[in-house]
This record gives C-alpha cells, sequence and structure tokens, in this order.
C-alpha cells in the first residue's frame, strides 16, 4: 500500500513562527488590599480598563481541528471497532487504486465500493493512513500548513482548496500508474496543497516567514503577487525547489522514512497537490492581490 508520509522539509515548520502565542494574564489590584505603612498606595486606576482576556496556546482554526478529529476518528474505528475483514473492505472501498480505471484489469463492481467507488475515492483516500505513523506526520503537517491557509481563507473556501488538492492528487498518481493495483492513502496531496497555498503569501512582507517585520496578527491577511510576481522572490523560488527535490529524493529512494520499508512515497500525487494549492490560489483568494511594479493606477 501506498503511504504517503513522505512531507520531510522539517524547515518548513517556521511557518508557524509567529503564530504561537503563550497564554498570560493581567494581574488585577484588589480594593481590598490593605495600605501598608510607608509604601506609597498604588496609582489610581479606576478609570482603565484592563484586558483579561486570554489568548490561547495555539492559534489553530476550528476547522483544522474538525478535519484532524475527522482523521483520528476514521483511524481509531479501524483499530479499535472493526474487524479485520470489515478494515479490508472500508480501506479498499475508500482508498484510490488506478486499476479501477482500466476495464481490462478489473470488470466494474469487482473491488469494493464499485461504481460509487471510482468518483469517491478521489477525495476519499485522505482519510485512511497507513498507520499511527503515518497519521501522526500528516497531522503535524497539516497543523503547521493548513493553519494559515484556513486563517486567510474561512473554512469554506479552505475545505474546497483542500479536496481539490486532494483530487488534483489523485489525478496526478492516477496519471503515473494506470491501470495498477497500487491503492493510495494519506492526506499528504491536500497537505502539499496547503504549502502550495501558503507559499503565495508566507513570503511577502509581513506576512507569516517576514520574521522582522508587520503585524503577527495579520501576518496571513498581508495581500499576495501574483504567481509570476511571486516567482520573482528568492526565497519563494527556493521553497519550491526545496520541496520539489525532498519530494523526488524520497519517491525516487535516494531517502527512506522510519518504519516504511513495505511502503512507497506517492510523490506524484504530492506534486499534483502542491501545483493546485500554487496554481489555484488566487481562485480562492479572498484578500486583494499586492500590486506589481508597471501596474497602472486606478482612480475612484
Amino acid at each position: 500500500m501506498t503511504d504517503k508520509g513522505g512531507l520531510a522539509p522539517s524547515l518548513f515548520l517556521c511557518l508557524i513562527a509567529g503564530q504561537v502565542s503563550l497564554t498570560y494574564r493581567v494581574p488585577l489590584i484588589s480594593s481590598a488590599d490593605a495600605p501598608v505603612a510607608g509604601v506609597p498606595p498604588p496609582p489610581d486606576v479606576s478609570g482603565a480598563r484592563l484586558d483579561q482576556r486570554r489568548e490561547p496556546i495555539l492559534n489553530v482554526p476550528a476547522v483544522v481541528v474538525v478535519v484532524l478529529v475527522v482523521l483520528g476518528l476514521v483511524h481509531l474505528v479501524r483499530e479499535y471497532v472493526l474487524s479485520e475483514d470489515a478494515d479490508r473492505i472500508l480501506v479498499w472501498s475508500l482508498a484510490f487504486v488506478p486499476a479501477r480505471y482500466d476495464t481490462t484489469v478489473f470488470a466494474d463492481g469487482l473491488l469494493p465500493g464499485g461504481s460509487g467507488a471510482d468518483f469517491w475515492s478521489f477525495f476519499t483516500y485522505a482519510l485512511v493512513h497507513a498507520d499511527i505513523t503515518h497519521l501522526g506526520f500528516n497531522a503535524v503537517w497539516l497543523l503547521a500548513f493548513a493553519s494559515p491557509v484556513a486563517r486567510r481563507f474561512g473554512a469554506a473556501r479552505f475545505l474546497l482548496l483542500l479536496a481539490v488538492s486532494v483530487a488534483c492528487g489523485a489525478l496526478a498518481y492516477l496519471a503515473a500508474h494506470a491501470g495498477e493495483m497500487a491503492p493510495m492513502v494519506g492526506a499528504s496531496a491536500g497537505i502539499s496543497g496547503m504549502m502550495g497555498a501558503a507559499a503565495r503569501f508566507a513570503f511577502e512582507p509581513g506576512g507569516s516567514l517576514d520574521m522582522w517585520h508587520g503585524d503577527r496578527e495579520l501576518a496571513d491577511r498581508v495581500p499576495a503577487a501574483p504567481l509570476l510576481a511571486a516567482f520573482r522572490n528568492p526565497r519563494v523560488v527556493a521553497f519550491v525547489g526545496v520541496w520539489f527535490a525532498l519530494n523526488l529524493l524520497f519517491g525516487l529512494g535516494s531517502l527512506s522514512i522510519a518504519g516504511s520499508a513495505n511502503q512507497a512515497v506517492a510523490w506524484e500525487a504530492h506534486l499534483g497537490g502542491f501545483l493546485a494549492g500554487l496554481l489555484l490560489f488566487s481562485s480562492f483568494d479572498p484578500v486583494p492581490r499586492a500590486p506589481v511594479a508597471g501596474d497602472r493606477p486606478t482612480f475612484h
């Protein structure tokens, strides 16, 4: 079974830098405190309003938490509720199998899921993971890269781009493995789509990876440059280049993943998902794009 847990560029975890805030409390002075001899009374703050709101430890959007919970529940049901035979049927019903689309290999309906799985497996393969390690890797990457995109897009746009990235990953895998009985599972194509989308705005001035400038609270809402203009940014080029290089190394077997001796990395699906997020970003982005040198001013 193809394992899509090959998202190993840990240096990209810096995307979440600046998105974490510690819980704090504002100290209050009680009106019942008695004055102490020799100590001047505290200043009069009766007219001041002290903010006692607590900030979350991790600023993770609710929609990302829901996605993580769904992935975890699917795995728990497989591990502790279903029998071995039932689990096998579920996995083959949800996994993406290129052989489904080759009538010379199997007659329609022979694989679990029947003709319905010809459609839904383009998306449902992302719900299934090979083991807890596979799920854990993907959960970390989803948390890191989906969070800034979800904060920028909102829940509906985020889920739609995630689904499109997953489907594009399946299409890329199908093109590379047409007719093969090689089931693919895992959410890595969708996560790769979030990486591609994040690359479009995280490197802009004031963005998540602009560590020295800008308001951290607005880092995920900075205007994004058009695609061609974004590739004039050497940090974007470096990010994309390193991402492609690492995925090719893992996909071609030059690098290995711990615990994946009997599994392969579906780097083609990663590529399809990443390109979907990178190229389709503007179609989902609700933030007006950044002006580009040479743009003609508009007068109102």
